[in-house]
């Protein structure tokens, strides 16, 4: 079974929790990973912080994911306590800038696009994000191309299946491929 905790520690974006709080697990039952996933919303600052902490880069990024058990979708071998999966850590006002600049032609507009989301929203973005924080979560990368390329294919299956009335606004339905 799957536990999500959702936090939302920033102030720039109305958020709807329980929306968000859906996705994640919806997605982590599509790709079969069961455990504990922590979501946080957190500020520009934070995500400065975080980003310059861990990855050694200056300013904030949309999203990191920190994970915690080496073995994501196991179990405890006395069947008493959850998988700790890990921490995916999303920026909204970061996102709100990526969902305004989505007419360029860089790879979360695409990823949205094929996904049936036609219109690039605040809201496709973070869905975008919080697809993305999950798959590294699960061992997905993108250091090199096919990596990248895989990834971005399974982002857009997530994100189709999970979507309604073509935006994902009102996530309310999600099947498994």
């Amino acid at each position: 079974m799957n536990e999500v905790l959702v936090a939302d520690q920033q102030e720039d974006h109305a958020l709807d929790l329980k929306e968000w709080t859906g996705l994640a697990g919806r997605v982590l039952e599509a790709e079969g990973i069961h455990g504990e996933l922590s979501l946080a919303f957190v500020s520009e600052a934070v995500m400065a912080d975080l980003n310059q902490r861990f990855r050694g880069r200056s300013g904030p990024t949309d999203v990191l994911s920190f994970p915690i058990d080496d073995q994501v979708g196991g179990s405890d071998p006395f069947g008493e306590q959850p998988v700790m999966l890990g921490d995916v850590v999303v920026c909204p006002a970061v996102a709100a800038r990526n969902a305004a600049n989505g007419a360029a032609n860089n790879a979360a507009h695409n990823v949205a696009h094929d996904a049936g989301l036609h219109g690039h929203l605040l809201q496709d973005e973070m869905a975008l994000l919080v697809v993305h924080g999950i798959l590294h979560l699960g061992g997905m990368d993108h250091e090199d191309e096919t990596e990248a390329l895989a990834m971005e294919e399974r982002e857009r299956q997530l994100l189709a299946q999970c979507r309604s009335d073509h935006r994902i606004e009102r996530l309310t339905s999600c099947r498994t491929p």
